[in-house]
């Protein structure tokens, strides 16, 4: 184990790493490790040699050498470059990093494999979390693997899956006439009133570190020449900051190819965009965004915890935060995947959108190679992405030259 500290992010103050930490002045907290130590300790190549999983990366991992992981076989997700999304977008360099083949169906299996071992670590027996999609079913898995308790609040219109996801893996849930943000307020009760630990996005450091294992395997991906625009769907944040710390550990280490970094692109609904709107206005912090609403439940969070770290990221990164037509975020789903043969989800087609735009603008240049993450499997909203087939009645003729027509 390598770690040597915890940081605040909010102004820099330490922490012991090796007691149960949460939050500094209720915003969160940096794993930092002494990275010149692990630099000595493995070397790039020596990862080959390894199993193509997440804890390939123990070194840049905050879990100590005895404890028990919780894992459910965290496999490296693949890297797609696909020839017809080019070609609709107008661009040539195009990749999609498929997250939906991890065990739950989505990038929080990173972040809840690693939040969860290190909770079980440090002897926590109950867990509480709000989630708008998600979270809630990977915590409830890894949960019942490390025979804690998990107690979860979602807004009540959240996708029928997510729900039955969740209380399949044995979780105890609840449907809340609220946003995610009202949700929220129920877990900081339950983790007074139930004793429960506090789960939430940034909430607890090692989420953060789960989710870094993105940017380290696409650096790895890319034979370690990172992607000049990455964009991702962005609502608690906890990828996007993640990746960029990736990228830096991994800059000091001098194991990249090049100092050029990734220009980030934080991709948001014009349905609830805080993160768009503090950016544009040089905030530091985001306004907490009123109705939110989008079909995009991962990025319907009126208010991140970590906005401020998010901004940070899109600042140094030279990077962007933008703002698409959820009016429009159906048909991008819907040709995403059949230009890619994904099963693409709405966040992941926000970003689509987002690539469109900031092409058409001349943000993107020609020879810009653009990385997207699928963050998760698009069968987890069927309910929700709406699609009109016509119709035929039986009772009819047939009228075979509208069905020709149509292909």
């Amino acid at each position: 184990m390598f770690v040597t500290e915890l940081e605040s992010a909010l102004d820099g103050r330490k922490f012991p790493a090796d007691e149960l930490q949460t939050t500094h002045k209720d915003r969160p907290l940096w794993v930092r490790y002494d990275l010149e130590k692990i630099a000595s300790a493995v070397t790039k190549d020596d990862l080959l040699n390894r199993p193509a999983d997440i804890w390939r990366w123990r070194e840049l991992l905050p879990v100590p050498k005895n404890a028990r992981i919780i894992t459910l076989n965290e496999r490296t997700t693949r890297l797609i470059k696909t020839e017809s999304l080019q070609k609709q977008i107008g661009h040539k360099n195009i990749w999609i990093k498929d997250e939906s083949t991890l065990p739950t169906g989505s990038f929080k299996s990173r972040g809840m494999s690693m939040a969860i071992t290190m909770a079980a670590h440090f002897g926590v027996k109950r867990i509480a979390l709000p989630t708008a999609g998600n979270a809630g079913g990977a915590a409830a898995a890894y949960a019942q693997q490390a025979d804690i308790k998990c107690l979860v609040f979602m807004p009540e219109d959240t996708p029928a899956a997510n729900q039955y996801e969740t209380i399949s893996y044995g979780a105890s849930a609840f449907l809340v006439n609220g946003l995610i943000d009202d949700c929220s307020k129920i877990v900081g009760l339950a983790k007074e009133k139930l004793n429960c630990f506090d789960l939430s996005t940034l909430k607890e450091p090692y989420r953060i570190e789960g989710k870094k294992t993105m940017g380290l395997e696409l650096a790895q991906q890319f034979d370690w020449k990172l992607p000049d625009v990455i964009l991702y769907p962005t609502g608690g944040g906890t990828g996007l900051i993640g990746m960029w710390k990736a990228f830096k550990e991994l800059r000091e280490l001098g194991w990249l190819k090049s100092d050029i970094m990734p220009r980030m692109v934080a991709v948001q609904s014009d349905g609830c965009c805080p993160i768009v709107n503090a950016f544009k206005n040089g905030e530091r912090f985001a306004k907490p965004f009123q109705n939110a609403k989008t079909i995009a439940w991962g990025i319907r969070v009126p208010a991140a915890i970590g906005d401020f770290m998010i901004l940070d990221a899109l600042k140094e990164s030279n990077g962007t935060a933008v703002a698409v037509d959820e009016e429009m975020i159906d048909d991008w789903t819907v040709m995403t995947s059949e230009k890619t043969g994904l099963s693409i989800c709405p966040e992941t087609a926000a970003c689509v959108g987002a690539l469109e735009n900031l092409k058409n603008q001349n943000w993107i240049h020609a020879d810009d190679r653009v990385l997207i993450f699928n963050t998760a499997s698009g069968q987890k909203y069927k309910d929700t992405v709406k699609v009109e087939l016509p119709k035929i009645n039986i009772n009819k003729e047939i009228n075979w030259e509208i069905i020709e027509a149509s292909l």
